[in-house]
């Protein structure tokens, strides 16, 4: 039987509840994951009222395959070196650290993050950027993944970031499973903006386009298709694209077909050729490029994979 992935949630000081409480939820609804709360006694205290009490030391963080680091209130004082050193020791060790919102910045104390790149939330990414030098801070971006780091922005990011989570570790149909679970739709892409303060005139939010490609991924499909759709100049559809989805047309075109690549690699016994023509990337030669740069895979090796982690969902 597969092994379960053993998850800590860190009690830090002035810990946020709801950022605490979205990883717990969201996590804790796929059985491939054992979530244990971690934290040192006498010193967790509440920031907005709600008091969590870790059910486990600090050195259970020795033992874990994930770290989940959420936000706390004043991030500019670091949580006492008890908790750095166990972030510490746990990314060494080779866990995934996962940080929400502030959360990035109890990492960067840790040390864990020099030469790496982080996010947090777009109020705090300048202060972060002043605190830590040596750390890459990624700006306006839902979250960053960086080898065994990965952080994110605000709560609603954290949602995403934990399915990005799922979908890593389980595969496109878990985070599918879970996502329907809590009412919430795929992980976006980490690299879409946090927010767009824009305000949307008519027949300018382009939802109903990216649904009606989305029907056609296996069609070839172009800027100029979609704009006509849109009802909008090539100029204008680009730039509101990119407004509302913080990427380019076509990016988003590849990102949607990988994912559709992902769960028929998952689900079927296709061939590699059969999947690339239903996800619309084109031969063989383009599916396995495409693939592998943004994934880290090659369908096979990808298939393998998650057919084993179908093991722990199922």
């Amino acid at each position: 039987m597969p092994r379960v992935h053993r998850v800590a949630l860190l009690v830090l000081p002035r810990v946020i509840a709801m950022d605490f409480s979205i990883a717990a939820h969201v996590l804790g609804a796929h059985p491939g994951f054992e979530v244990l709360v971690a934290g040192h006694e006498g010193h967790a205290g509440p920031e907005d009222g709600v008091v969590i009490v870790p059910s486990h030391p600090l050195d259970v963080l020795d033992d874990v395959d994930v770290v989940v680091v959420p936000g706390f209130g004043d991030p500019h004082v670091a949580p006492p070196d008890v908790y750095l050193e166990a972030i510490a020791r746990a990314a060494q060790g080779g866990a995934k650290v996962v940080g929400v919102c502030t959360g990035s910045f109890a990492m960067a104390a840790s040390g864990i993050t020099d030469g790496r790149k982080i996010t947090a939330h777009w109020r705090y990414t300048a202060q972060l950027r002043e605190l830590y030098p040596g750390t890459t801070v990624v700006d306006d971006v839902l979250y960053v993944e960086d080898g065994n780091l990965l952080t994110s922005a605000g709560a609603g990011a954290g949602i995403d970031v934990c399915l990005h989570l799922i979908r890593t570790l389980f595969g496109v149909g878990s985070e599918l499973d879970v996502g329907r679970e809590l009412a919430a739709g795929p992980a976006r892409p980490g690299e879409q903006r946090q927010y767009v303060d824009v305000f949307t005139p008519p027949r300018a939010d382009l939802a109903e386009t990216r649904a009606w490609a989305l029907e056609r991924l296996d069609q070839p499909l172009t800027v100029d298709q979609l704009a006509r759709h849109a009802s909008m100049s090539r100029r204008t559809f680009i730039r509101r694209f990119g407004e509302e989805t913080g990427m380019p047309p076509v990016r988003w075109l590849t990102l949607q077909r990988v994912l559709v690549a992902r769960r028929l690699l998952e689900t079927s016994d296709w061939s590699v050729e059969r999947i690339a023509v239903a996800s619309g990337l084109g031969t063989a030669t383009n599916f396995r490029t495409s693939f592998r740069r943004e994934t880290g895979s090659l369908p096979s090796d990808y298939r393998r994979r998650y057919r084993t982690a179908a093991d722990v969902a199922g």
